[in-house]
Formats: structure tokens, C-alpha cells, sequence
């Protein structure tokens, strides 16, 4: 089973997506299922993991009613308020919903670059490691720290990072994400993704050489069994298609990949570390 592990629809009008702007065309318009059913016929896809893109429990509900009416969706990465003092009954509800595989904040976007280690949110993320679900972190470099005592204190929570945690791809910096990215990948219940590096890539000038340097150091500290590709469309379209973000991906890791690896890094990583299929 081959699958895409981090990829997004939305609908402009709902109007939850405060980071949208019309001054980013390619981005400003609906993307629905039909919109990514070509590539991943292409690309021999069997399933995606449908990933928020809004802080809101609208968001996470709207994701799933799309996961419920295509197949190809394996999962969904949702989002919860992990300061509620309702997250508990809201958390047991949302656990026994079709296709939610995850929660996922969005780090990135929020004030505080330790709020993923404020006590509240700890004791959420200890119930969600209790559960079923599993954790996706939406982060910078900079925030790698508070990962990090998150990952001490909440031992057993399964989380991924998205998008290698966005290291300064066009300034071609490698620190200090080199060495924090390498202490993340020390706790062996974290996975990483192969997804959302052609935006932090030069968008107009980029070529896969520019992001070796990244993929390689993410493999050699996560091995070939704790990585996956996402293609994390539509976003990917500020700087590349689909195809090319994939061919991308499949030239830096050739000279790594056998047969075996190759269906784990662009299959049954994913299907294991969201447990579908």
C-alpha cells in the first residue's frame, strides 16, 4: 500500500483559514478530492492522510465528513483545544470517530513557542498518549526545544513531525535544527515526514540538491523505518507540483532505497504509525 501521508482540502468560504490571503492565488481557491484524485492515480497513492488546516473543531469535523465519502482517505489529523477543560469528554467523543488517527495544533502559528509544554497541555497530550491517537507537531526549529521536554515528560505519546520541522531551507542554515532535529529522533516513538520542504525551499529557484542536505540528515537520524513522504498538497503548489515534489524526494533517497525501504517510506511507515489499513 502506497500513501501519502500529509495532504489538505479546504473551502475558502468557510472562512476559518486566518493564514489564507488572496495575495497567494495558488492557495486562495477550494481543494477537494477531485482535485487530487489525478495525481495520486498517477503516482499509485491507495491513501492519504487528510490533515487540518484550521484551529477548529468545524475544521476537524468538515475533514472527516470528506474522509467518510472517499475511500482513499485512510485518516485524518484533526484538531482539539488542548486547554479546554472540556478536552477530556471532547477527546473520548472524537476517539470513537471514523478515519481521526491524530490531533494536531498548529504550532507554528501561535505566540508562545512553548505553549506544546504548558501544564494543561501536557496533561491532554498524557491522555492522548492513553488513547488511540496519535500526535503530529506543526513546527519551526525554534520550537524543537519544548518538543523536546514534551517527549520527556509524555514518554509513550506517538507523535510525527511535520515537515522535517521547517529548517531555513533557502538560507541553506543547517543550526541549530541539525543538532535538535537528532535529539527529537533519539525517542523512538517519533516519526518524521518527508513533506513541506519545497516552501521553505528558494519557491522560484529550488532543485533537489538544495534539500539533500535535510532529507539525508533526517535519515541518518531517523533510519529508513521512521520517515514518510507527504506530498503536503496543496501548499506544495507555491513552489512545486505534486510530480515534482515527489521526484524530488525519489532522487535524493535512490541511492538508499531498495524495494523494501522504498515501499516503507512511501507506504507502510505511515500506514503502520496511523494504524490503517
Amino acid at each position: 500500500m502506497r500513501v501519502n501521508s500529509h495532504q489538505h482540502f479546504w473551502q475558502v468560504s468557510r472562512g476559518d483559514y486566518d493564514w489564507m490571503s488572496p495575495s497567494v492565488a495558488i492557495l486562495y481557491r477550494d481543494y477537494f478530492p477531485e482535485d487530487l484524485k489525478p495525481s495520486l492515480a498517477k503516482h499509485c497513492i491507495d491513501k492519504t492522510i487528510l490533515v487540518q488546516a484550521a484551529p477548529t473543531m468545524a475544521e476537524t469535523d468538515f475533514l472527516l465528513g470528506l474522509a467518510q465519502q472517499h475511500e482513499f482517505v485512510g485518516g485524518v489529523v484533526g484538531w482539539l483545544d488542548l486547554e479546554s477543560t472540556d478536552f477530556p469528554r471532547k477527546l473520548a467523543e472524537y476517539e470513537r470517530k471514523p478515519k481521526l488517527v491524530a490531533i494536531r495544533p498548529m504550532l507554528q502559528d501561535l505566540p508562545d513557542d512553548n505553549y506544546i509544554a504548558r501544564p494543561t497541555v501536557i496533561d491532554s497530550l498524557k491522555r492522548i498518549a492513553a488513547g488511540g491517537l496519535a500526535f503530529d507537531f506543526l513546527t519551526y526549529a525554534r520550537h524543537l526545544p519544548s518538543v523536546l521536554k514534551v517527549l520527556d515528560k509524555v514518554p509513550n505519546l506517538r507523535a510525527v513531525v511535520d515537515h522535517i520541522s521547517k529548517p531555513e531551507i533557502k538560507a541553506q542554515k543547517m543550526e541549530p535544527w541539525k543538532t535538535l532535529i537528532r535529539e527529537v529522533a533519539q525517542h523512538k516513538n517519533v516519526y518524521c515526514k518527508l513533506s513541506g520542504m519545497v516552501t521553505e525551499a528558494d519557491h522560484k529557484n529550488w532543485t533537489p540538491d538544495d534539500l539533500g542536505p535535510y532529507v539525508e540528515h533526517v535519515v541518518e537520524c531517523f533510519g529508513l523505518e521512521r520517515v514518510m513522504f507527504g506530498s503536503d498538497w496543496p501548499v506544495c503548489l507555491q513552489a512545486a507540483t505534486y510530480d515534482r515534489v515527489i521526484e524530488a524526494l525519489y532522487s535524493i533517497l535512490k541511492p538508499a532505497l531498495d524495494a523494501t525501504h522504498e515501499q516503507a517510506v512511501f507506504g507502510s511507515n505511515a500506514a503502520r504509525f496511523y494504524r490503517i489499513g
